[in-house]
């Protein structure tokens, strides 16, 4: 892991005094970790993203009426059956209650989808 170095600037504000304003510096690691591989596109992630997309199918519901039960856009849904947006365990478990589906069967399916 990239280590960065912590420096602080004096800035000059409307002639009112100086100010400290702390500074990330990265250099050149910053480009390292710009470089990283991203996760999101796992093999586990798509295998995600497709059984969200299937159960909603299986369930007869539109991404929109998805949307409507978790008081979220339309765009939301959309995210994270592509995979551009990842789910943590608590969206997971709203999103199965949505689809009508436990949170355990859901799990339950996605261990037997990718092994």
């Amino acid at each position: 892991m990239p280590v960065a170095r912590f420096f602080s600037i004096q800035r000059q504000f409307r002639q009112e005094g100086k100010h400290s304003i702390p500074i990330w510096d990265f250099g050149r690691d910053l480009f390292n970790l710009l470089e990283m591989d991203k996760s999101l596109r796992s093999p586990e992630s798509e295998k995600l993203a497709a059984l969200l997309r299937s159960v909603r199918s299986e369930s007869g519901l539109t991404q929109a009426e998805v949307a409507k039960r978790l008081k979220m856009p339309q765009s939301f849904v959309s995210k994270y059956e592509s995979g551009e947006r990842r789910v943590d365990l608590v969206e997971l478990r709203h999103i199965c209650k949505a689809l009508g589906i436990s949170l355990a069967d859901f799990v339950h399916r996605f261990e037997r989808d990718i092994s």
